[in-house]
């Protein structure tokens, strides 16, 4: 048996009446069926979502002191490190806390692809006469031929604008951001034509859901802009003067 008919067999079971539940009562296809079922996952990590972009706020107030650090320790890569770590323990701030979203959303992954895999849900999906989604007769199945680079190229491109809106919580920069998002679309353009069609689907519903829903909390929650050194250390109030000791009679 493979290793998510294991351990994710019942995350697998709930897909699978969920999205039977869309397609046979609901009266949506399969494939927006697998649409709905992703923004429903989304939509129930969106608190977790919206505490990690408060933690990214974090991060974004601390921009400064930690391009001071970058620049007094360039030389000496572990001391840097430490006192960044020093400085984020200071805040209360912890720079992974944004990444449970995405954690959260693997387990959905892996149990879409195995549902997309069993042959009891093949069989199910053939018997209803389902008319397909996006030219696929099939979601799954293997993409063929121009279905494929049609897929690949609307994944690759909305997983790349998701990516590229979407902040990150390391220190890394627009630099990093970028080498992220051309690695995941480079996982992307190798995956998709090995995997069945109903993963490229949920892909880029995935991208659709992080755009607009990167879009809403930019119009509502726009971040702060990112104060200068001289800005922070402005604002930052003077240490207290100190004590003046009493003399002894």
């Amino acid at each position: 048996m493979f290793l998510e008919a294991n351990i994710f067999q019942p995350l697998i079971d709930v897909f699978n009446t969920v999205i039977t539940w869309l397609h046979d009562d609901v009266g949506l296809g399969w494939g927006l069926a697998i649409v709905a079922l992703t923004f429903m996952s989304r939509a129930v990590v969106l608190p977790l979502t919206l505490r990690s972009m408060h933690g990214m706020r974090e991060m974004q107030a601390l921009q400064p002191y930690i391009k001071e650090l970058q620049e007094k320790y360039k030389d000496d890569k572990q001391r840097m490190q430490r006192e960044q770590m020093a400085l984020f323990q200071e805040h209360g701030v912890n720079p992974l806390a944004s990444c449970l979203p995405l954690i959260l959303q693997i387990p959905v992954f892996i149990a879409l692809y195995g549902l997309l895999r069993s042959a009891e849900f093949k069989a199910e999906v053939i018997a209803s006469g389902d008319p397909g989604f996006w030219g696929v007769p099939d979601l799954t199945a293997h993409p063929h031929g121009s279905t494929t680079i049609v897929l690949v190229i609307l994944a690759a491109v909305t997983l790349l604008a998701s990516t590229l809106v979407t902040p990150t919580p390391t220190t890394g920069g627009a630099s990093q951001r970028y080498i992220m998002a051309f690695a995941f679309a480079g996982i992307i353009v190798i995956f998709i034509p090995n995997a069945p069609a109903g993963i490229a689907v949920y892909w880029i519903a995935t991208s659709i859901w992080q755009l607009g829903q990167q879009f809403v909390i930019r119009l509502v929650w726009p971040l702060p802009p990112t104060p200068t050194p001289q800005e922070a250390r402005a604002a930052k109030p003077p240490p207290p003067p100190p004590r003046k000791r009493k003399r002894r009679r």
